[in-house]
C-alpha cells in the first residue's frame, strides 16, 4: 500500500510538472509515456501501447479527428488528409513516425530520469522519443489543431502520415502507406520527411543556427560474411581456422575505408555554408574546383564529417564457436554499410569481394531499400521549406544537406520526385548524440518553437504565394 502511494505521488508530480508548461509540452510529455517500442523481434512488440497511443491522439486533437479524413494503415500507422480548395494543385505529404527504439538492457540506471516518464526538469523534457520522433508527430498535430481552430483552409491538399515501424525499416507502415496513397492516385509536389533539423553550435558555422534540409540520405545495407574451416580439439590447432579467416577479412574491411568523394548534395551544402563563412575557409568551400582535394582530406579525417564524404563500414555482429576447447568449423559476421548516393549495392559487393580477396569467404546481402533520387534544391518545394523556416527563425542559415542515417523516405519515392528531410525542432550540437541514446531530451524552448515552425511549414506549403 505504501509503495502504491509513493508511485501515485510520483505520477501526480510528473503530471503537475508537465501541466505547468505549455499545451504542446504537456502533450509531448504524455506521448512519451506510451511505450511504442519497435523491437527487432516482432513478437516482443506490445501493440496495445500503439492502440492506446491512437486513443490519446483522438482525445488530444478532437478537431483533427472530426474535420480531417483519417485512415488507419496496417493496423497501426495513421494517415490524415486535409482537403485543399484548389484541386489543380499537387498535394504535399508530411511524414513522421511515432515508434521508438528500445532502451539498451543494462543502461536503464544511467538515465537521469526514467526514459518513459516524460519528466520536465532542468529546462528539458526527458524521455525516449523526445527527439526521435514524437516531437515531430506532436508538433505537427498541435499545428494542425491550432490552424483548424483558427479556421485556416489550405489551397493545396495536404496529407500527414505517422508511421509505426520506422525504427525497424518501415516495411509494414510506410511501405503500405505509400501503396495506399499511390492507389488513391496521389502524386505529391514534394514530401517533408524526417531528417534535418536546426542545430546550434555546428562546428562549421558555430556563430549562427544552422538548419539543414537533407536532399538525400545514405542507403543502408548489411552484408553477411561466412567462413568455414577445419574443426577439432583445441589441443590440436588447425591452419585453416574459420574464426581466423573471418577475422582477417573483417580486419581488412575495417582498416581500408572506401575512397572519399564529394557528391551532391554535400558539395551544395559546403558552397552555401561557404557564403556565410569568411576567410580562407569560406573561399575554399565556395571554390571547390580548386580546393576539392583539401576539403576531402580534411572531412575524411574528421569523425563528425567523414560519413558525409565516403561509404562507411562498420563491423557490428560476430558469431562463432560452441565451446572454449572446440575449434569451430563455422564463423559468421555482419557488416553494415552506409552508401553514398549513387553507389549501387551490387557494386559495393564487388568491391568488398575484391578487398577481401578470399574465395572461401561467402558474402551475401540482406534485403535493402532503394534510396530515392537526390531532391532538387531549385524546385519550389525547397524554397517553400526554406521560407517557412526563416519566417520563424530569420537568423538561421538554411543549407541543403545529406542525411547519413536512413528513414522511411525511400518508401515514398514512388509518389514523389522530391523528398525534403526536415523536422521542426532545434538542438545543441552536443545533444544530437542523445538520439537513440541515454538521456534523450529536448529543450522546452525548442518544443515551443517547433509548434511555430510546424504551423509555418503547413501554411507555407498549403497556401503558396505563387497562387
Amino acid at each position: 500500500m505504501y509503495c502504491r502511494r509513493i508511485l501515485s505521488g510520483l505520477i501526480l508530480l510528473i503530471s503537475l510538472q508537465a501541466s505547468s508548461e505549455s499545451r504542446i509540452v504537456d502533450n509531448l510529455s504524455k506521448a512519451i509515456r506510451y511505450q511504442t517500442i519497435s523491437h527487432q523481434n516482432l513478437n516482443a512488440i506490445d501493440y496495445g501501447a500503439f492502440l492506446n497511443f491512437h486513443q490519446f491522439l483522438e482525445t488530444a486533437y478532437p478537431r483533427v479527428h472530426s474535420q480531417l479524413k483519417k485512415k488507419v494503415i496496417a493496423d497501426y500507422s495513421l494517415v490524415y488528409i486535409w482537403q485543399g480548395n484548389n484541386s489543380a494543385l499537387s498535394p504535399i505529404l508530411f511524414d513522421s513516425h511515432y515508434d521508438v527504439v528500445p532502451i539498451e538492457p543494462g543502461t536503464e540506471g544511467d538515465w537521469e530520469y526514467a526514459p518513459f516518464a516524460g519528466i520536465v526538469a532542468d529546462g528539458y523534457l526527458w524521455g525516449r522519443g523526445a527527439l526521435d520522433d514524437k516531437a515531430s508527430v506532436i508538433s505537427t498535430l498541435e499545428a494542425m489543431e491550432a490552424l483548424l481552430a483558427e479556421g485556416y483552409a489550405p489551397e493545396r491538399t495536404m496529407v500527414f502520415s505517422f508511421g509505426h515501424d520506422e525504427e525497424i525499416g518501415g516495411r509494414d507502415g510506410a511501405a503500405n502507406i505509400a501503396a495506399y496513397l499511390k492507389n488513391q492516385g496521389l502524386n505529391f509536389e514534394y514530401v517533408v520527411g524526417e531528417g534535418g533539423l536546426v542545430v546550434h553550435g555546428h562546428p562549421m558555422l558555430p556563430e549562427s543556427p544552422l538548419a539543414m534540409i537533407a536532399l538525400a540520405e545514405k542507403n543502408y545495407v548489411t552484408l553477411t560474411l561466412k567462413a568455414t574451416g577445419d574443426g577439432g580439439h583445441s589441443s590440436m590447432p588447425v591452419k585453416d581456422n574459420a574464426i581466423v579467416n573471418l577475422s582477417r577479412a573483417l580486419t581488412t574491411l575495417h582498416e581500408n575505408p572506401f575512397k572519399a568523394e564529394l557528391v551532391q548534395p554535400v558539395a551544395d551544402m559546403l558552397h552555401v555554408m561557404g557564403e556565410h563563412i569568411g576567410g580562407i575557409q569560406g573561399f575554399m568551400m565556395r571554390n571547390q574546383w580548386l580546393s576539392k582535394p583539401v576539403l576531402l582530406s580534411v572531412m575524411s579525417g574528421d569523425k563528425t564529417s567523414q560519413s558525409m564524404v565516403r561509404t562507411t563500414t562498420a563491423v557490428t555482429m560476430i558469431n562463432a564457436g560452441i565451446k572454449e576447447n572446440v575449434i569451430s568449423q563455422k564463423a559468421e559476421a555482419k557488416v553494415n554499410f552506409r552508401l553514398l548516393p549513387g553507389t549501387p549495392v551490387e557494386q559495393l559487393i564487388k568491391d568488398v569481394e575484391a578487398m577481401i580477396n578470399d574465395s572461401s569467404i561467402e558474402i551475401s546481402a540482406e534485403d535493402w531499400k532503394t534510396s530515392p533520387p537526390i531532391a532538387d534544391m531549385n524546385a519550389p518545394g525547397y524554397g517553400q521549406v526554406k521560407s517557412a523556416i526563416n519566417a520563424v527563425l530569420p537568423e538561421t542559415v538554411v543549407v541543403p544537406g545529406m542525411l547519413t542515417a536512413t528513414t522511411d523516405s525511400p518508401h515514398y519515392a514512388p509518389v514523389s520526385e522530391n523528398i525534403y528531410r526536415f523536422h521542426p525542432f532545434s538542438v545543441d550540437m552536443e545533444l544530437t548524440g542523445s538520439i537513440h541514446g541515454t538521456n534523450e531530451r529536448i529543450s522546452i524552448e525548442s518544443i515551443n518553437t517547433a509548434l511555430e515552425l510546424s504551423k509555418s511549414l503547413i501554411k507555407t506549403s498549403g497556401s503558396p504565394e505563387s497562387l
